[in-house]
């Protein structure tokens, strides 16, 4: 599936990619982190109101020029024949501070977040997810991307960000927790309220957590098989 995505794009990117000669790639991808960080920065600081809904847009926006660079540095380095380790390793080495900083903002955020601890316990159980797709590789198997992908989690971090961004221009509230079940507390880390900030640290969160066991197992199958 992730191979036929990246055939899709890479012809779809194609007259982008002659347009831009011989720039190098790993510019693009330090490009993306400076978005992501401008991003973060706004979304972290994002209040209940119409300005602090501008500024979640605006987040998103910045989060979504962030990785149209970090998919058009790859398909740039094809173009020009120079893919490499290290263009690799900064590749995966950006993806993983932007796939953790984005969480950590979040939990930042105290007019939507109420446990600051949940955006690191999120960004710490995504990490989990990412780490088991690379160990595989690192003993011989290819590459896993089983389990609650990138891609997903990003889409389903949009839609929670937007639901935020609208709530914070409505003036409206979440739903609070304590009223639907005992347990959906602990399913939002510590946060007494759902809205659309806590809805995309949990859904990290246990997305990591089901990630991890998916390519563990696949991770172990692949050795003993």
């Amino acid at each position: 599936m992730l191979e036929k995505l990246r055939e899709r794009w890479t012809k779809a990117s194609e007259p982008l990619v002659r347009s831009m000669g011989d720039l190098n790639p790993n510019l693009l991808t330090w490009a993306s982190l400076v978005f992501a960080l401008a991003a973060f920065y706004l979304l972290a600081r994002a209040e209940l109101d119409s300005r602090g809904a501008m500024a979640i847009v605006g987040g998103v926006a910045l989060g979504l020029i962030a990785g149209f660079l970090d998919a058009l540095d790859g398909a740039l380095a094809r173009h020009q024949g120079v893919e490499g380790p290290y263009g690799d390793f900064l590749d995966h080495t950006i993806d993983r501070v932007v796939d953790v900083g984005l969480l950590v903002a979040l939990g930042m955020n105290a007019a939507f977040v109420d446990e600051f601890s949940s955006g690191l316990l999120a960004g710490l159980l995504t990490l989990f997810g990412s780490y088991m797709g690379t160990q595989a590789q690192s003993v011989g198997l290819d590459r896993i991307y089983g389990g609650f992908s990138r891609i997903d989690r990003g889409v389903l971090t949009i839609v929670g960000l937007l639901a935020a961004a609208w709530q914070a221009q409505v003036g409206g509230t979440g739903i609070d927790v304590s009223e639907v079940h005992e347990q959906a507390h602990w399913l939002l880390l510590g946060n007494g309220e759902l809205n659309g900030m806590t809805f995309a640290l949990a859904i990290s969160a246990w997305g990591g957590v089901y990630t991890f066991v998916v390519r563990f197992i696949r991770t172990r199958n692949g050795l003993l098989g």
